[in-house]
C-alpha cells in the first residue's frame, strides 16, 4: 500500500510539473508570438509630404499602429515640428523629420540616407508629397513642368531607387498616392495629371521590376480635402453631385487604405486601391 501511494504521489508530482512546464512554455509561446506581432506592426516609415492633409493623418494613423514614422516636409515646418513633437510625446524617439527639396537630388538622397539611419533600415515609403496647380496647355512653363513632374513623378521614383535595397532587405513595401484623374485627367490641370498617370504606371512597372522583395501599391483618392484655393459652395456641391456617396472624404480615409496596402494585402502588388466615394462611376 505504501509503494502504492508513493508511486500515485510522485506520478501526481509529475503531471503538477509537467502542468507547470507546459504553463511555462504556453506563456513563452504566447510573449514570442506578442512580440512578433509587435516587430511586424513596429515597421520604419518614411512618409514625403507628411506635415499637413494626407500625409498628416497617414503619420498619425501607422504611429497609433505601432510605427516609427520619419516626416519629410518642404516647406511647412512649423506643422512639421508640431506633428514630430505630438508622436514623440506618446512613445519617445519614434518620429523624426527633415526638410528636403525633392526636385534636388542631393537633397532626396540625404532624406534617404537620413530616413535609413534613424532606426536602422526603413520598412515602407509613402511617396505622398505632391505639388497641385492649374496650367493652361498655352502657357505651360518649363519650369511648371518640371516641378508638376518632378514631384509627382521623378522624385518617387528616386526615392524607390535609393531605399530600394533597405526595402527589399526588410520585404518592404511602396506606397504611391496617386489620383483618380491620372486615367482620364483633370480639365485645366493638364500636366498635373500626366504626372499622376505616369506614377499610376510607375506603380505597376516598379512592381514588377521589385518583386518579389518589395510590393508596390498606390491609393488614388477622389474627393477627400478640397484645395487650398476657395471653392464656392455651389462649385462644391457640382462635384459632389457626381459622388454615389454625395459626400467628400477625409484624409483619414486614404490613411486607412495605405495601412491596409502596408500591414494586409501580403499577396498585392501593383495594384491601385480608388478611395472615391464613387465618384468614377460617373465619368
Amino acid at each position: 500500500m505504501f509503494f502504492i501511494i508513493n508511486v500515485i504521489c510522485i506520478v501526481s508530482h509529475f503531471k503538477l510539473e509537467a502542468g507547470k512546464m507546459l504553463f511555462l512554455i504556453r506563456d513563452c509561446d504566447v510573449s514570442r508570438f506578442l512580440k512578433s506581432e509587435w516587430k511586424a506592426m513596429q515597421k520604419n516609415v518614411l512618409i514625403t509630404g507628411a506635415a499637413k492633409r494626407i500625409g498628416a493623418a497617414c503619420a498619425r494613423l501607422l504611429h497609433s499602429k505601432g510605427c516609427n514614422v520619419f516626416l519629410h516636409y518642404r516647406s511647412s515646418k512649423a506643422a512639421a515640428m508640431q506633428l514630430c513633437y505630438e508622436l514623440n510625446q506618446i512613445r519617445p524617439d519614434s518620429s523624426y523629420m527633415m526638410e528636403a527639396n525633392l526636385l534636388i537630388r542631393e537633397e532626396l538622397e540625404a532624406l534617404a540616407s537620413e530616413a535609413c539611419t534613424a532606426w536602422g533600415g526603413i520598412d515602407v515609403l509613402v511617396n505622398n508629397a505632391s505639388s497641385f496647380y492649374p496650367t493652361a496647355i498655352a502657357d505651360v512653363t518649363e519650369q511648371q513642368w518640371d516641378e508638376l513632374m518632378g514631384s509627382n513623378l521623378k522624385a518617387p521614383f528616386f526615392l524607390a531607387q535609393s531605399l530600394s535595397a533597405t526595402l527589399a532587405e526588410n520585404r518592404g513595401c511602396i506606397v504611391n498616392i496617386v489620383d483618380i484623374h491620372a486615367e482620364r485627367g483633370l480639365a485645366g490641370y493638364p500636366v498635373y495629371s500626366i504626372a499622376k498617370a505616369g506614377l499610376v504606371a510607375m506603380t505597376k512597372i516598379l512592381a514588377k521590376e521589385l518583386a518579389p522583395s518589395i510590393r508596390v501599391n498606390g491609393v488614388a483618392p477622389g474627393a477627400i480635402l478640397w484645395p487650398d484655393k476657395d471653392f464656392s459652395a455651389q462649385e462644391k456641391q457640382d462635384i459632389l453631385q457626381r459622388v454615389a456617396l454625395r459626400r467628400s472624404g477625409t484624409p483619414a480615409d486614404i490613411a486607412k487604405a495605405a495601412w491596409f496596402l502596408i500591414k494586409d494585402a501580403n499577396y498585392m502588388t501593383g495594384q491601385i486601391l480608388t478611395v472615391d466615394g464613387g465618384r468614377t462611376l460617373f465619368y
